[in-house]
């Protein structure tokens, strides 16, 4: 798989959106860290599976989900022995607002770092829905102390098959990356 390939080129821990509960024990074979994506956060079957799989888990934040909700979720897959950890990642939700995808809820970021000891992590990408506003959103995160960020990166964001809008380039990441360094960490190693 191209992720063990990126992970030995660049010594960066893998991961991966499982769907299925059916694919949650191949797709732990396979890659360190599992998602759950927010559409799949009150997905109870799913979350119970990934709590199995010995990994841990990133999981996204439903757009429409309380805090409440939201931690109520990752207590449930902490509730396993085999879990290692949840990583709580904030994408953005849903408001009055239309003219971005949707509000990054930087409010709740801080919050949890008061009531939490779950590492959370800001995807500016998601939130935002558009490329100029990834990289400001993504400061805005680690300066309320996000413990980490999820970037859509591809060589030719343009032509992405998938949420081209929302990509930034390897040259802005390491830019925005130099730009940041003292701030930036990997929140999950297993």
């Amino acid at each position: 798989m191209w992720h063990k390939e990126a992970q030995r080129i660049h010594g960066l821990p893998t991961e991966t959106e499982v769907l299925d509960v059916r694919d949650v024990e191949i797709t732990a074979e396979h890659v360190d860290i599992l998602r759950i994506g927010s559409k799949n956060m009150h997905n109870s079957p799913l979350l119970q599976e990934v709590s199995y799989s010995h990994r841990p888990i990133i999981l996204k934040r439903s757009p429409s989900a309380t805090l409440e909700e939201w931690l109520c979720a990752a207590e449930y897959i902490l509730s396993s022995p085999s879990c290692p950890g949840v990583i709580l990642c904030e994408r953005g939700i849903r408001t009055f607002e239309n003219s971005t995808r949707y509000t990054l809820d930087l409010n709740t970021v801080s919050l949890l770092k008061e009531i939490s000891s779950l590492p959370v992590i800001v995807d500016p990408s998601h939130a935002a829905g558009k490329r100029s506003l990834v990289l400001p959103l993504a400061s805005a995160g680690l300066s309320v102390g996000a413990d980490g960020l999820m970037i859509e990166v591809h060589t030719d964001p343009d032509k992405a098959l998938c949420d081209a809008k929302q990509q930034i380039s390897p040259k802005e990441l390491e830019q925005f990356t130099k730009k940041h360094f003292s701030h930036m960490k990997l929140c999950a190693r297993s």
